[in-house]
């Protein structure tokens, strides 16, 4: 009798099983589900380091600028600003090949320690297939921001492995809450950091009910975090550059779009990757996200609970992610545990070398 690799391969197996089969079991619980990716953990900031100031995604003002050079030099950094900051191409801070130019050059720049692009908008996703990636993973820096800039964080992660931080953009208005708990992560390496959720946005809730924490499905998980923006997650589903769902605790925020649009998205991610397969599922706060002039629509949270309600993991929404004032910072691909009792979020290693 002939048989073929794979078939010699599952006679192995069960052979394996049928003689010894707690040895079969033992392996099979200490094999992961996916292998952990080796990640490639920027320098952490310090006093005085310079600062990229770039715009990958929407044009920007002079106002702008000079509020986010006033944020960066605030939290003791120093300011670098890309040679195209003030491009403009329809709506794109510049064209692709200015807008790449400048960030590339701050990663190649070794006096710049961290970039910070000054907003999101839209069209990072069309910098993702011309990026030096060889150059980012020999000169690994600090990227911070959310919104449009989730392209480049999953791009990053998926083709360096470099971790990177959703978190704000240069030109936020920043609250104390969301200083804190940045500088924490991008300044302080710590081996465990517990991050509570937001009392200014509790206290929101009472009046904005969306604000709110909303638990779906309690319970405990722990896996690498991964997501951002929503529609950019599902845009980049099916790509080279997809988020790596798997085991992870996903991540998603949007704002200012509307439920069928919400659920259009959801629906498109669950196709392309299974929320199912997910440790947990985070849905932050989705500001103006309720309907706009449709005469019947579902809620935000009945969009949300189409796709959340039929999961057996972990799911919250409301947490203090998104296009918010009171957000926390989250670095993307570092293990972390939520847990949904305590409403909490713990990175289980430092985010920064």
């Amino acid at each position: 009798m002939i048989i073929s690799r794979r078939g010699f391969g599952a006679f192995a197996a069960a052979a394996l099983s049928a003689t010894f089969p707690g040895v079969a079991a033992a392996a099979r619980r200490r094999s992961p589900s996916r292998p952990m990716k080796q990640l490639i953990k920027p320098p952490r900031l310090r006093q005085g380091d310079v600062v990229g100031l770039i715009a990958p995604g929407g044009y920007t003002t002079d106002r702008a600028i000079e509020k986010a050079v006033r944020n960066i030099e605030a939290l003791g950094f120093r300011v670098r600003t890309g040679a195209y900051l003030r491009a403009v191409y329809g709506n794109y801070g510049g064209s692709v090949q200015q807008r790449l130019a400048d960030l590339h050059a701050m990663f190649a720049d070794p006096e710049v320690k961290a970039i910070w692009p000054i907003r999101g908008g839209s069209g990072c996703i069309s910098l993702l297939a011309h990026l030096d990636y060889e150059l980012i993973r020999r000169n690994p820096k600090v990227l911070l921001g959310y919104s449009d800039i989730t392209a480049l964080h999953l791009a990053m992660y998926k083709k360096v492995g470099l971790v990177t931080f959703h978190g704000p953009v240069a030109s936020s208005t920043m609250s104390d809450y969301s200083r804190e708990h940045m500088m924490a992560v991008l300044t302080e390496p710590q081996s465990s950091y517990t991050i509570p959720m937001s009392p200014d946005n509790a206290k929101r809730a009472l009046s904005e009910p969306h604000y709110g924490i909303r638990t779906v499905t309690s319970g405990v998980a722990t896996g690498p975090l991964m997501g951002g923006n929503l529609s950019l997650v599902s845009a980049l589903a099916g790509t080279p550059y997809a988020a790596d769902i798997h085991g992870s605790i996903l991540f998603l925020e949007e704002v200012n779009e509307a439920p069928y649009r919400i659920d259009r998205w959801m629906t498109q991610l669950d196709l392309a990757s299974g929320f199912s397969k997910a440790a947990a599922v985070m849905v932050g706060i989705c500001d103006n996200c309720g309907p706009e002039h449709e005469e019947i629509s579902l809620t935000l949270d009945q969009t949300l609970d189409l796709h959340l309600k039929p999961l057996t993991i972990p799911t919250v929404t409301g947490y203090s992610i998104g296009h918010i004032r009171n957000q926390f910072t989250l670095p993307m691909g570092i293990r972390a545990t939520l847990d949904t009792e305590s409403q909490t979020v713990t990175l289980l290693e430092a985010a920064v070398s």
